[in-house]
């Protein structure tokens, strides 16, 4: 299957050029200011719209500070090392979505203390947001061309023109399906169900990191990384400790429950 060209550039207004990348991140951050507004709402969390876009403001610095640092630390630390200026280059690309977490799990902490918000419904809350913009930003990987998969001999494999004359996964989709579309069906119903607190923000953990740990067997590792400890990517080695805080989170969340019903 030949890649499809689509121009990354939607349209020009004199030097600004409006990239269908940079549009994938403005959908997902408003898409997921709407989707936590109807879920606190749902839920009955009190958070109004002041609160939430007040907090949107401050995860999307948290998700550009810590997808920046994380993809210079993660992914390219020799080379960001010897050109520190380069960290700042936010327009050449490279950001880390682990790295991101991070950032906005760093504002949520602080903004929740500060408003004195619940940390776990705060978290909860988040989640819903967050798989819109994943899915989102892997639409817009698969635009653009980058983060390809493996080769493969699959009928629906892709000739990237940056990847040479094989077919390759188009490992984006399977990433927008898996950790986008799929993941906030399961966040959602959850919160549907009125999950006990903390149990849609763990399993957000949990599916994440089983689904990129799996995507990871047919997604291109970094070149300048390559496979690491017994043939693993950095995704992978990323994605475990997400699994294991989820896992124990909702074991202990869980357990409280139990303990409590006595």
């Amino acid at each position: 299957m030949t890649f499809p060209q689509i121009d990354p550039v939607i349209f020009t207004i004199g030097p600004l050029a409006v990239r269908w990348y940079g549009m994938m991140y403005l959908l997902g951050f408003v898409g997921g200011y709407f989707a936590m507004l109807h879920v606190s709402r749902m839920r009955n969390y009190g958070l109004d719209k002041d609160i939430l876009s007040d907090f949107l403001f401050y995860a999307v610095l948290g998700v550009v500070v810590g997808g920046r640092l994380g993809y210079t630390l993660f992914y390219n630390a020799p080379y960001y090392l010897a050109h520190p200026l380069q960290i700042f280059y936010v327009w050449e690309g490279g950001m880390s979505f682990h790295g991101g977490l991070l950032g906005v799990v760093t504002v949520l902490l602080i903004f929740s203390t500060k408003r004195d918000i619940p940390k776990l419904t705060i978290c909860d809350l988040t989640v819903v947001a967050v798989p819109i913009g994943l899915g989102l930003g892997r639409l817009g990987n698969f635009i653009n061309g980058e983060l390809w998969g493996r080769v493969t001999d699959l009928p629906w494999g892709v000739v990237f023109p940056a990847a040479g004359p094989l077919p390759r996964h188009p490992s984006q989709l399977y990433e927008a399906i898996l950790e986008g579309l799929l993941l906030f069906i399961i966040v959602y119903i959850l919160h549907r169900k009125e999950a006990r607190p903390g149990v849609p923000a763990f399993s957000f953990l949990i599916g994440y990191g089983c689904f990129r740990f799996l995507v990871e067997f047919v997604r291109q590792p970094d070149e300048h990384l390559g496979f690491l400890w017994g043939g693993a990517t950095m995704g992978q080695l990323l994605s475990l400790p997400m699994v294991i805080a989820g896992l124990i989170g909702l074991f202990l969340v869980l357990k409280r429950r139990v303990h409590e019903s006595h």
